[in-house]
Formats: C-alpha cells, structure tokens, sequence
C-alpha cells in the first residue's frame, strides 16, 4: 500500500512539473507575440500619424466653412418647408418657425 500511494505521489509530482513547464512555455510564447504585435502596430502607427495629423489640420481649417454651409441649409429650409425632410433626413434640425438662430448638425 505504502509503495503504490508513493508511486501515485511521484507521478503527480512529474504531471505537476510537466505541466508546469508547459504553462510556461505557452505564457512565454503569448508574451512574445504580444510584444511582437505591439511592436508591429507602433511602427504603423508611427508611419501613419503624419497623413492623420494633415488630415486633422485639414478639417479644423475647413470646420468653419462646413459649419456656414450647415447654417445657410437651415436658412434655406426656414424659407422652403418642402426642403426640411432633407435636413431632417441628414440629421439637421432646423430651430423652430420663431427662432432666428439656426442649427449645428448633429454628430
């Protein structure tokens, strides 16, 4: 009895320590593909960050005049009601009939 529950005992310890290295193995393996991925999408971000930050300066030079087309939509739905289900069609809601100021798009 006292030599079965040893060997039962030592093939634990050797499932244990298999088991073990294993999970180390594949930890180590994920760390490195992690850190690989990370690495590759650095770079691309690196390589792509000018054409976004021209593409940003773009917008904010241009938001002003995107904003006053915006405005004079409105001002054209205000005088043409059959035109208001476009602007409410691209999300443009027109201020109601007593207010002068018109509205922003949503976003």
């Amino acid at each position: 009895m006292d030599n079965n529950l040893s060997s039962e005992i030592a093939a634990l310890r050797t499932q244990v320590f298999t088991l073990l290295v294993a999970l180390i193995i594949v930890s180590g393996t994920v760390t490195v593909y992690l850190y690989r991925q990370a690495s590759t999408l650095r770079k691309d971000i690196d390589q792509i960050e000018p054409q976004a930050k021209q593409i940003i300066n773009a917008f904010n030079q241009n938001q002003k005049l995107m904003v006053n087309f915006v405005n004079s939509l409105v001002a054209y739905g205000q005088t043409h009601p059959e035109f208001r289900p476009v602007l409410l069609k691209y999300g443009i809601t027109p201020p109601p009939a007593g207010t002068a100021a018109p509205a922003a798009p949503k976003k």
